[in-house]
């Protein structure tokens, strides 16, 4: 019933694209390049670990870059920089990871220019932006595209509402890299752009509280466990603790989900979860001790270094 309004909803889509592509619609280039991490679906796919490995990529290899996102389900008012101790309701879960794991500038804004140009007001010395999961944001003139994609890849292949997509899949025809996460065969139709493999790495937990240290697998065995997700894909953290040998009681929920205390009122004796969903566990007076398992990201092959070489052939602004 929802596929009619499908196709309006791809023809308005290709319209707008159109409009910033010919001029009808100005698209502002910021100073230095922009880096676009994004893709093509609803939900979570992986792009704040990868947004965090590739600026910890870039720093490694001498560049200075900032990071500009939206700041989903926070209400900071105008751009902002994001304190690595703020608080998730104004600058949203997704935003204070990248401060407190990148260590550059982050900057939030529904605007993404006003973000790049507060950024670069703030930090001079910045010579490269990644924005984070702004690849329909046409307004910010951009100088490489990664396209990330999981497991769940474009499920029934339909734009909004009919189906998952925000543009239809020809549109990946004009990104720069299509990134694989956990997948080994993109679940879409490929143009051949270049594909690397993401997979998520981590085996140690940390104390949500921090007064426990960490804790591995070994010194879980025999408890009784509860993972809880919010993310885009509850799925990919309740399979990555199976496959490094945790046994557990599953609790999904949606993604950015508010947590409240009843939301984990269980009996037993730890709560497992993920960094970003502990950034809004913090504060609340819970009755099991919380362990957070950080992952990071591996890609193959070198991601960041395909970047640079994209970025040192950027003509100046």
């Amino acid at each position: 019933m929802l596929y009619p309004f499908s196709l309006v909803f791809r023809e308005l889509s290709a319209l707008r694209r159109a409009a910033y592509r010919y001029g009808l619609l100005r698209a502002t280039r910021l100073p230095v390049p922009v880096v676009v991490v994004g893709n093509i679906t609803v939900g979570g796919s992986g792009k704040t670990p990868l947004v965090i490995h590739l600026a910890n990529a870039l720093k490694r290899k001498g560049r200075r870059p900032g990071i500009i996102t939206r700041g989903y389900r926070g209400n900071a008012p105008r751009p902002v920089q994001v304190p690595m101790n703020g608080a998730p309701e104004v600058f949203g879960d997704e935003a204070l990871l990248l401060a407190r794991n990148c260590g550059c500038p982050v900057f939030v804004g529904r605007d993404r220019v006003a973000a790049g140009r507060a950024l670069l007001a703030a930090d001079p010395e910045c010579d490269v932006i990644l924005a984070d999961d702004g690849l329909q944001h046409y307004r910010l003139v951009r100088d490489v595209e990664l396209a990330v994609f999981d497991s769940r890849g474009v499920w029934n292949g339909w734009c909004l509402p009919a189906g998952p997509l925000r543009e239809p899949v020809s549109r990946l025809a004009s990104v720069d890299a299509l990134v694989l996460n956990e997948i080994a065969v993109l679940p879409a139709p490929t143009f051949g752009q270049p594909l690397f493999r993401m997979t998520l790495e981590g085996r140690e937990f940390r104390s949500l509280d921090q007064t426990r240290g960490v804790q591995t697998v070994a010194g879980l065995a025999g408890l009784e466990l509860h993972a809880v997700a919010g993310i885009g894909a509850p799925e990919r953290f309740f399979a990555h603790l199976r496959a490094i040998g945790v046994e557990f009681a599953e609790h999904a929920f949606p993604d950015h989900h508010w947590f409240t205390p009843a939301d984990l009122d269980f009996g037993g004796d730890a709560i497992l979860t993920t960094e970003k969903d502990a950034v809004k566990l913090a504060s609340l007076k819970l009755s099991l001790p919380v362990w957070v398992l950080p992952v990071a990201a591996r890609l193959s092959p070198d991601l960041g270094e395909f970047v640079l070489e994209k970025l040192n052939g950027c003509p100046p602004a």
